[in-house]
């Protein structure tokens, strides 16, 4: 099994990549940072003649990568309650992989894990579970078996640190990855 982890924050070192770097400890895995990228806004073309056409970005890169991985796990801060603009544009782009003849996006997706980490300031425990039940109907809609999620409290650069209960939580997921990397 191999791990990606998808990074859809503006900031670097920001505290839903700290949190996610402590999920990943000590583990071997491969990074995107979708801000260092250029994604193109989905231009919907499901229903036109001629469907979607090849886009100049970085789209097929990063979808190329996710392809690759059993394991995904999707890093975002919780921004005005929802994902991060970049990490959107991202999945909005799912619907032409759904349409892409190179492969069969909903079979390949079908035969991995997704993990989510969200970090945000104003009480994500509890305003970040919308946000985590779109992944989890993301995820459905590809048949990708949603594994696990962790909700962090941090707004300010590092202040995820304060979070014993996200920091334990991390832990507990780097465990369960390291058992299942070694039973593979």
């Amino acid at each position: 099994m191999n791990i990606l982890v998808l990074y859809g924050s503006s900031r670097q070192n920001g505290n839903s990549e700290i949190l996610t770097k402590a999920v990943i400890n000590d583990i071997p895995h491969t990074e995107i940072f979708l801000r260092d990228l250029h994604i193109e806004p989905i231009e919907d073309k499901r229903h036109c003649p001629g469907g979607f056409q090849p886009v100049e970005d970085d789209y097929d890169g990063v979808i190329e990568k996710v392809i690759e991985h059993d394991i995904v796990i999707v890093a975002t801060p919780l921004y005005w309650y929802g994902m991060s603009g970049i990490m959107k544009n991202f999945f909005d782009r799912w619907s032409q992989s759904l349409r892409d003849s190179r492969f069969s996006f909903k079979d390949e997706m079908s035969r991995k894990k997704g993990y989510v980490v969200i970090t945000g300031g104003d009480h994500p425990r509890i305003k970040a579970l919308p946000l985590v039940q779109q992944f989890q109907y993301i995820f459905d809609f590809v048949s990708m078996e949603f594994s696990d999620y962790i909700l962090g409290k941090g707004s300010r650069p590092g202040e995820i640190l304060q979070d014993e209960r996200a920091l334990f939580e991390a832990n507990l997921l780097n465990g369960k990855l390291k058992e299942l990397l070694k039973n593979e």
